[in-house]
């Protein structure tokens, strides 16, 4: 992503595994770095999807992705209404990502050992299953809250394994030329089932209950697993896969720590996916506590956000590089639409707070997820992406329940407002210590097509703006 006036970074050396389209390997030799190929045309914003195999797992996803939205917003409503406790939707939610919690890493190494499609195909099937198996429970009237939250751990044992294949299998469908428009239609894609899949779970639960939410959810997985099936294994990029051996967590953890443009990264999107995301805890309470409405006004909650999440994905999609001072400003601001969301007077300044905020928490998940696959080396990035997806969202586990407590205790507003609070807190924080090593420099361009990454250390420039010496010698490699 652009972010505006700010020298390039040094180019980092290719991994072993991948070398630039265009360059021999003759020409990569430390200290001179081949001569660039000519610029590239701007990719459209639906390049991705020129590649067959990416249309069909698209296609899947959006049908899926609606019946998940579909089954979270049924979900949340189903718990509040067996309790009438914010906490117990805290409970559930975090239910829900504590096996990314406890087993995340162990996910990101079978990613890494198997067929990532096959994986795939197992675990598309098993998250239908526990949709169809919530149905059942809830069309019965059989359905108790523990129900629920076994259902909601099994989902999330399940995720443990899809959620680093999915990100992982996208540079096999389209390559490192297309990673970033593809995660950023991805993320489109999802907040375009994110629109639909809550008025249709609203209508339903008003006029049925929630258990043909469930149904149709569980119904939906079959079009991603036919699209897998359907797919031309021969097209599809291939990546060597990872032997068993002992000490693969432990060498995936080493290969982060040595990072800091990784560290860094999945450092600040832990703070705010453990404090700041919870939204399906404020805008129940909000719609139930503070504006004393139904299920057709949190279905409308979550529309609005998801509208402004399709507009950031959308725009994130034609952006050809990034920069980590993107990911930074992008989560000030975050932090400060929150806040500002939960002193909102009204219910329609509220409401429209939301898509802004739906805007800037997409760009923080579309920057810091392709730039932590594009500087990753394809052997590591299934445990790369795990440890992400871990933090991420596997400190909903930690975060939720507290921040369902204190919405409970002190009210909407107060919950709301000490998420922001965190989130914008991390994110100056972690702003000043980039500043301080010049980590804000860094850059992942995709205009000629390939990977450009490097962590730049601060290192004051001469008068005429020539790189220093040090820089030109010794990059920080990526891979």
């Amino acid at each position: 992503m652009s972010t505006g006036s700010g020298s390039d970074s040094v180019p980092a050396p290719y991994t072993p595994h991948e070398t630039a389209p265009g360059t021999s390997p003759e020409a990569t030799g430390r200290g001179a770095p081949p001569s660039a190929p000519a610029a590239a045309p701007r990719k459209g914003m639906f390049s991705s999807l020129r590649v067959r195999n990416y249309r069909l797992f698209a296609t899947g996803q959006v049908v899926s992705n609606t019946g998940t939205w579909m089954q979270r917003i049924a979900q949340d409503w189903l718990v509040l209404s067996l309790t009438g406790s914010s906490a117990a939707v805290g409970i559930t939610t975090a239910l829900q990502f504590l096996p990314m919690l406890l087993f995340g890493l162990y996910g990101g190494v079978l990613t890494d050992r198997f067929s990532k499609r096959k994986l795939l195909l197992v675990t598309q099937s098993a998250m239908g299953g526990t949709g169809l198996a919530l149905a059942a429970l809830t069309l019965t009237g059989s359905v108790q809250v523990w129900h629920v939250y076994l259902t909601a751990f099994l989902l999330g044992l399940v995720t443990v394994v899809d959620n680093p294949s999915r990100q992982a299998f996208v540079v096999e469908m389209v390559g490192k030329e297309d990673l970033r428009n593809a995660v950023s239609l991805n993320s489109a894609n999802f907040q375009s089932a994110r629109l639909i899949g809550p008025a249709v779970a609203g209508a339903l639960i008003t006029a049925f209950g929630s258990g043909w939410a469930f149904l149709l959810n569980g119904l939906s997985f079959a079009a991603p697993i036919a699209g897998l099936l359907m797919m031309r294994t021969a097209e599809l990029h291939k990546v060597e896969r990872v032997p068993r051996s002992k000490g693969q967590l432990r060498e995936g953890l080493r290969y982060v720590s040595g990072r800091p443009e990784l560290i860094w990264t999945i450092v600040l999107v832990g703070f705010i996916g453990t404090f700041g995301f919870n939204f399906p805890i404020w805008l129940t309470a909000f719609t139930y506590h503070v504006y004393h409405q139904g299920p057709g006004t949190y279905a409308l909650f979550n529309s609005l956000m998801a509208a402004g999440s399709l507009v950031g994905a959308l725009l994130a999609a034609r952006r050809a590089s990034s920069r980590l001072r993107l990911l930074v400003g992008a989560a000030v601001l975050f932090g400060v639409l929150e806040m500002a969301a939960a002193l909102a007077p009204s219910f329609w300044i509220f409401a429209v707070l939301l898509a802004p905020i739906g805007v800037v928490g997409l760009t923080i998940n579309v920057t810091a997820n392709s730039s932590v696959q594009l500087a990753t080396d394809p052997l590591m990035r299934g445990r790369v992406m795990a440890l992400f997806m871990m933090v991420f969202v596997g400190g909903t586990p930690l975060g939720a329940p507290l921040v369902g407590w204190i919405t409970d205790t002190f009210g909407p507003r107060i919950g709301f407002l000490s998420g922001g609070l965190v989130s914008l807190l991390a994110a100056v924080l972690i702003g000043l210590i980039l500043a301080r090593t010049g980590g804000l420099r860094l850059k992942i361009d995709l205009r000629r097509g390939h990977q450009h990454v490097a962590f730049v250390p601060r290192v004051a420039l001469p008068e005429d703006g020539a790189e220093p010496a040090a820089s030109r010698d010794k990059p920080l490699p990526v891979a």
